[in-house]
């Protein structure tokens, strides 16, 4: 018998995080993209305010990223939850009282 309140992943949404990913890592790694200093933005040559924007947009491919991966994930017990309290505090009483009763 399996879990009836088990998620799968979609694998498309894998692919599609992991290539957001890529695209980030190719973009900012592969010099010859920004190896020049033509056009400047002001004082600030290309490569700079290449760099500058890749910033934001690695940061924006990594949020979406992972709230794509985060989907497919069962919710975790809360400190809040009943379950969750009580056990964390059996746990520790028995670790204070060092085993001894």
């Amino acid at each position: 018998m399996g879990q009836p309140n088990a998620r799968t992943r979609n694998p498309l949404t894998l692919t599609i995080a992991g290539l957001l990913l890529l695209v980030s890592v190719i973009g900012t790694f592969w010099v010859p993209i920004y190896a020049r200093s033509t056009p400047k933005l002001g004082d600030f040559p290309f490569f700079y305010w290449y760099q500058l924007i890749w910033l934001f947009v690695v940061a924006a491919a990594c949020w979406i990223a992972y709230l794509l991966t985060r989907t497919g994930r069962p919710a975790r017990a809360s400190a809040g939850s009943p379950g969750a309290e009580g056990s964390a505090r059996g746990e520790s009483a028995r670790e204070d009282s060092g085993g001894a009763q």
